[in-house]
């Protein structure tokens, strides 16, 4: 008999997705759940497998191609019936050759006088600039894509503001230095500084809710939890899973869950739900030597923390001069629904919380 292989359904907000290459070929065996191809979405690459045990007969469907959800893309022959002959495999397309290019440059002329006579303009010889100067086109990825549609459509929908701070880290570091080997003894993982982050976020989101809100046609959604987007980056384009309910999670939780989504997300291993939703979203371009950014918006929500790197720097301490690890913090916000006044504020709250991080620890 055969059997029907489809998409999986997606999701709302996922209707397609590309198919990447078929890892069986008409007329090769597979087993029941074994993976046949890759679809690509906008957010995630999901496995397609095998519905039944049995003989692929033929795919509908090439590389390269976009389906929709439901869609049938290959059909597998489970024993119970006649095995049809398998079709001749599909050619596939070849991938795209680097092309040389080839330009001639116009170079200036040069004006040579002759004796009693109108100056001529004389041409050089035209220049091939194909030597060592090559090109390489390859398609861009639905994630890439989505990304750069995202991105636009940030700067298109909303007034974004971005407003600094900078924190003077040397109190997480001593907490750090001081608990990092119980900590880890205790609960397996290091102490990072990402979960005094989201702590500090999560603080200051409850002293000014409206940062935490979004915007949905002409109303204001008021969001009473705290959904957390940890921005990661992977070697396929920039992901940014949930961190779902922040504030009953404690500093192990958090740092779990944030190391869990950075392996994840390099083996493409997240799914739809943990990549939709967030009221919140911090990205670390400090990781990367990133001393100052504007972070872009994360839409719907409507502010995004912005981390960097840290820094010895001299700074002013009771009247004296003295070097300590500084990071700028930057928050993008909606000025539509955010008042500056309450960016500023929101932002040195959280300042405050993270140079006094026992803060944190007792939830004040």
């Amino acid at each position: 008999m055969l059997i029907d292989v489809k998409t999986p359904e997606l999701s709302d907000s996922i209707t397609e997705g590309t198919l990447l290459e078929w890892h069986k070929q008409p007329g090769d065996t597979v087993a029941r759940d074994e993976t046949l191809i890759d679809l690509e979405t906008d957010k995630v690459i999901l496995e397609i497998s095998a519905p039944a045990s049995g003989v692929l007969v033929e795919t509908l469907r090439d590389n390269g191609a976009v389906v929709h959800a439901g869609e049938v893309i290959a059909r597998i022959d489970d024993g119970t019936a006649e095995v049809a002959v398998a079709p001749a495999a599909k050619p596939v397309a070849a991938p795209p050759v680097a092309r040389t290019v080839q330009a001639v440059v116009p170079v200036p002329v040069t004006v040579t006088p002759q004796p009693d006579t109108v100056p001529r303009l004389v041409a050089p010889p035209a220049v091939d600039l194909r030597q060592g100067r090559s090109e390489r086109r390859t398609p861009m990825t639905r994630l890439r894509a989505r990304i750069a549609e995202r991105l636009v459509a940030a700067q298109h929908t909303a007034a974004i503001l971005t407003t600094f701070n900078e924190v003077n880290m040397q109190p997480v570091m001593d907490l750090r230095a001081r608990y990092q080997a119980d900590f880890q003894r205790e609960h397996g993982i290091k102490l990072g500084f990402m979960s005094f982050f989201v702590k500090a976020a999560v603080l200051a989101l409850q002293q000014f809710p409206i940062v935490n809100a979004r915007i949905d046609d002409s109303d204001i959604v008021h969001q009473d939890y705290y959904d957390i987007g940890i921005a990661v980056s992977t070697s396929r384009g920039l992901v940014v899973p949930i961190l779902r309910d922040a504030d009953c999670k404690n500093f192990a939780e958090i740092e779990r869950a944030i190391a869990d989504f950075a392996q994840r997300a390099e083996a493409l291993e997240l799914t739809l739900e943990e990549l939709s939703g967030g009221t919140f979203s911090i990205s670390n371009g400090g990781v990367f030597g990133s001393l100052l950014s504007t972070p872009i918006l994360n839409p719907p929500q409507s502010a995004i923390l912005g981390m960097h790197t840290i820094q010895q720097r001299p700074i002013a301490e009771n009247g004296q001069v003295v070097i300590r690890p500084m990071m700028y913090v930057a928050l993008s916000y909606d000025h539509r629904l955010i008042d500056g006044r309450d960016a500023v504020r929101f932002l040195v709250e959280m300042k405050t919380a993270l140079e006094d991080p026992t803060r944190l620890m007792l939830g004040i």
